[in-house]
C-alpha cells in the first residue's frame, strides 16, 4: 500500500512539473511564433527549454535520483533523438493540412508527457530512485 501511495505521489509531481514545463513551452512557442512563422523552429526551441526545466525538476524532486547527471541526461537525449524528429515531422505535416499550430502543440505535448514519464521511470532512473541525499 505504501508503495502505491509513493507511485501516485510520484505521478502527481511529474504531472505538476510537466505542467510547469508545458507553460514554459507554450509561452516560449507563442513568443517565438510572433517572429518565426514556420512551425518547426519555434517548436524545437520551446521544446529544448521545456526539456531542460522538466529534467532538472523531475530528477531532483520526483525521482530523487543521484544518478550520474550526464548519463541520465544522455538517456533523455536519446529519447528525444527519436521523439523530436518524429513529432516535428508529424507536426509540420499536419500543419500543412491546415490544423492550428496550438492544437498540434497540445497533442504533441500530451504524447510527450506520457512517453517521457514511462521512459524516465523504466529506463533513466530505474533502480536509481530515492538515492539523492539532501
Amino acid at each position: 500500500m505504501k508503495d502505491n501511495k509513493k507511485q501516485i505521489w510520484q505521478a502527481v509531481k511529474f504531472t505538476l512539473f510537466s505542467a510547469s514545463a508545458g507553460v514554459i513551452q507554450v509561452g516560449s512557442f507563442a513568443l517565438l511564433e510572433i517572429f518565426i512563422k514556420d512551425y518547426w523552429i519555434p517548436y524545437l526551441i520551446s521544446l529544448v527549454f521545456s526539456i531542460l526545466w522538466n529534467f532538472t525538476l523531475n530528477r531532483r524532486y520526483t525521482f530523487k535520483s543521484a544518478a550520474n547527471v550526464p548519463v541520465a541526461m544522455a538517456k533523455v537525449f536519446g529519447f528525444y533523438l527519436v521523439f523530436t524528429p518524429l513529432s516535428t515531422y508529424l507536426g509540420n505535416t499536419v500543419e500543412g493540412y491546415g490544423v492550428n499550430d496550438f492544437i498540434i502543440l497540445i497533442v504533441t505535448m500530451l504524447a510527450n508527457f506520457v512517453l517521457e514519464f514511462l521512459f524516465c521511470k523504466l529506463v533513466v532512473y530505474r533502480g536509481k530512485e530515492d538515492t539523492l541525499k539532501n
